[in-house]
Formats: structure tokens, sequence, C-alpha cells
């Protein structure tokens, strides 16, 4: 019978089966680390980054919208019908306040202050089925889409006086672009919320600069043949105050952490009794 042959294979080291060594994880947690720290970082500059995009949307949004509408009823300032005389309107197309928004009766308008130091403008025209969009009742629209009753029932049109200014919301508390129309007396409504303040300056025919409604004359409004104006408009808060220029031209740093932009347009009176003479 042949031998048989035994080999010895000596036990595996015991701590070869315990793993990584002490130091190996201690770099492969921090290694670990690094990266979740640099994809929490990217996150959170990306979702910075993404809302300050949103906010600049939405005051270029805002302060377009602003411009529009109130560029709109400028230019529409003394507009009568081709079937109507001129004299229809005895008022002058415009009137405005600095620092105050228009309040009265629409033939004796006075101005009174609002803490937004907002100035506030009232234009007048005579309106119809062509030059606005008629009611579901068939009656010609204010700025607010609302019915006006003529107050001549057998005249062709029906005078207009829209009243815009900006003020801070009571229900938000957020400042907003407001409009008074002839279709329900003191009783204005938010178009686009925040527009901090409107600043309007009037260039009157023959003038060589803008100037403030303050200085300008009762008869003077007549003699307004274009308007510079301007909209503040405030985003959303951020993560500090930043440095703006505001309507007036001025570097300001806000008091508060919200980002402001201030906008432009100059707007054509076309049918002032100046520009059309």
């Amino acid at each position: 019978m042949k031998p048989r042959v035994f080999l010895f294979v000596p036990a595996r080291d015991a701590h070869a089966w315990i793993g990584h060594t002490l130091l190996e994880m201690t770099i492969a947690m921090a290694l670990g680390l690094i990266v979740t720290a640099s994809a929490v970082s990217l996150y959170h500059s990306q979702r910075i980054a993404f809302t300050q995009s949103a906010d600049t949307a939405q005051i270029n949004d805002a302060a377009m919208t602003a411009l529009t509408l109130i560029g709109e009823q400028l230019q529409m300032a003394g507009f009568v019908p081709a079937d109507m005389p001129a004299s229809f309107v005895s008022r002058p197309a415009l009137f405005g306040c600095s620092g105050g928004r228009p309040v009265g009766a629409d033939d004796t308008l006075t101005c009174e202050s609002l803490a937004t130091h907002s100035d506030g403008v009232a234009v007048r025209y005579v309106a119809d089925g062509v030059s606005t969009w008629l009611s579901t009742a068939g009656l010609a629209t204010d700025c607010l889409g609302q019915g006006v009753t003529k107050a001549d029932a057998d005249a062709p049109g029906v005078a207009i006086v829209n009243r815009f200014y900006a003020k801070t919301s009571g229900a938000t508390g957020e400042p907003e672009l407001y409009c008074e129309g002839s279709g329900k007396a003191n009783s204005s409504q938010p178009l686009v919320e925040g527009v901090e303040r409107v600043r309007l300056r009037y260039w009157l025919t023959g003038g060589t600069s803008a100037v403030d409604a303050a200085a300008l004359a009762p008869a003077q409004w007549a003699s307004v043949v274009a308007v510079d104006v301007c909209v503040l408009v405030r985003g959303a808060p951020q993560t500090a105050p930043t440095r703006y220029v505001d309507c007036d031209g001025v570097s300001t740093i806000g008091s508060d952490a919200r980002v402001r932009r201030a906008f432009w347009r100059r707007v054509a009176i076309r049918n002032s009794e100046v520009s059309t003479t």
C-alpha cells in the first residue's frame, strides 16, 4: 500500500479578514465628505442662481407690463373719435401729481400725497366701441374693464378719466401699480405687483427739459407733448442688500435685501392740441 502524503496548508492570517485599515477608512470618509460637500455647494449655488434668475424675470415682466399699461393710456390722452368735435373734452388731457395721486371729481382733480412718494397721473379721453373694448352691456370701458355710462345718452362717446399711481397694498403689504377708472368712482384696483414707485416728468412744447407735475401751472397741462415714465420695481428678498439706480438716476443701496430696478420710457402725447397743430 502506497503511503499517503498530507500537505499542510497554514491558515490565513486572521487579520486579513478584517478588511480596510483605519487609515483607509478615514481617507474614504474624507473623500466622501468632500464629494458630498461639493454636491451640496453646487446645488446651493445653482438654487441661488435659479432664484435670482426667476426674480429678475419677474421684475422685468412687471416693469414691462406697467410701462405698457401706462404708456397705452398716455397715448390715448386727448383722444376724441373722428365723428365728434374736439371741444367735447373741456379739460386738459392730462393732470399729474408729484409724490401723490389725483383725487376728487373728474372735472376738479386735486392731489393727495402718498407714503410711497409715487407720482400719479390722470388721463382723459373720449371712448367708444372702437377705442376701447366694449363691456358685456355694450358700454365703453375704463382701465379696469368697467363699463362707463354716458352722461349724455345721445353722445357718440363717453368721457373717460383713468388715474394711475403706485401704493402699498393693505392686504398683501406689497407695492402695486393701481388704476382707478371712471366706471366706479373711488374704487381703485391693483394691476401689477412689485411696482414700488412711479415717476413722471412732462415735456412742454418748446421745452428743453422735462419737468415735474408740481412745476406746471393749470394752463400748462394743455401744452404737454410727451411724458417720461419711470417705474421702480422690487423683487423677492435675497441674501444681502443690493445697489440700484432709482428713477432720479441716483445710485442707492436698498435698506432691505430686495433687488430693485428702474425702467424708463418716453411717451408722445399724440392727441394733444399742440402736437396736432
